[in-house]
């Protein structure tokens, strides 16, 4: 599942294609993609022609697109407006096309991804049309992600939502995502302390959306390896020195996957032109099972832990 860096990828190479643009026309190829839409097909396509997208924002693992109140807003539109909120779910993603059907070209490492999935018309389950003669295609393979359009909140600090857009307003249907550790008005002191409060193990805890977004699987395991922190530990049995070692971890491997365009494993997360993120060849611990520790070269090793496989060093992160 594609967790907050293949996001911020997608939100980065997304923003040029459709800030300030118009939504000229929708075509729902897939309601099912729309199952967290209220209103149907014909609710979402009228909600969103003609109206123009101001920005493209995310917290965690949600992106959401204020929208402009002019094309076919509700005639009585909610007190601070609409947005647009894509969830990729676990195979989601957002191609981009030219006016004459070419991918997004971006400037980095030419590695693409192959198999079923990179085919642009497979999977296609919504179909954006923007003043200009571009295209976004919504393509979900396994159909767990999708769009709807939410009416906006004030955000409870009156701080930016998130990444990307300076308005104090986040959709009503993302209202309960905590804010993740990219956000600069993320309370860092207080994330702490509300993480010492929990019993529950600590792999649980940052990987519970509602205490901090945009964690998934790959970055907990990686960062618990970078911590020496056994994933079952109680949370508040670990001093708030180490929690925030932990954090500085989850944040410092999170910056690196984002800079090589995040981890692919197959054709299921790519980029909006297509490209996979090449992280996994920088992966420490995450499906290093039975390979030697990076760090001490004893072997690593992987645990089922809660419905997930958990990979790590049992002499460097020992539960004790």
């Amino acid at each position: 599942m594609p967790e907050l860096p293949e996001v911020e990828v997608v939100r980065r190479g997304l923003e040029p294609y459709v800030a300030s643009r118009v939504i000229e026309r929708v075509e729902v190829l897939d309601a099912r993609s729309l199952k967290r839409h209220t209103g149907g097909a014909e609710s979402f396509v009228r909600q969103l022609e003609g109206r123009r997208i101001r920005s493209v924002a995310r917290r965690g693992k949600f992106l959401w697109a204020p929208l402009s109140d002019a094309g076919c807003a509700p005639s009585i539109p909610p007190p601070h407006g609409e947005a647009l909120v894509i969830h990729l779910g676990m195979s989601g993603q957002l191609r981009v096309r030219d006016g004459a059907g070419r991918g997004a070209s971006q400037a980095s490492e030419p590695h693409v991804s192959e198999g079923p999935a990179s085919d642009p018309e497979k999977h296609l389950r919504i179909r954006l049309h923007m003043a200009g003669g571009s295209r976004i295609d919504f393509l979900d393979q396994r159909i767990f992600g999708g769009m709807h359009v939410s009416p906006l909140v004030n955000t409870p600090d009156g701080l930016a939502a998130g990444t990307g857009t300076k308005l104090p307003l986040i959709p009503e249907s993302a209202a309960h995502i905590a804010r993740d550790l990219l956000d600069p008005a993320l309370d860092e002191e207080s994330l702490v302390r509300r993480i010492r409060m929990r019993r529950a193990p600590i792999k649980s805890v940052i990987l519970d959306q509602g205490t901090v977004s945009g964690v998934g699987n790959i970055y907990a395991d990686e960062a618990l390896w970078e911590a020496k922190l056994h994933f079952a530990r109680s949370a508040n049995g670990i001093s708030s020195r180490k929690i925030r070692e932990l954090l500085r971890a989850c944040r410092d491997v999170m910056n690196r996957a984002l800079e090589v365009g995040g981890t692919s494993f197959d054709a299921l997360y790519v980029n909006v032109d297509g490209r996979s993120g090449y992280f996994a060849r920088s992966l420490n611990a995450y499906g290093k099972h039975g390979t030697p520790c990076p760090r001490c070269g004893r072997a690593l090793v992987r645990v089922q832990f809660q419905n997930r496989s958990s990979h790590l060093c049992p002499y460097c992160q020992r539960r004790r």
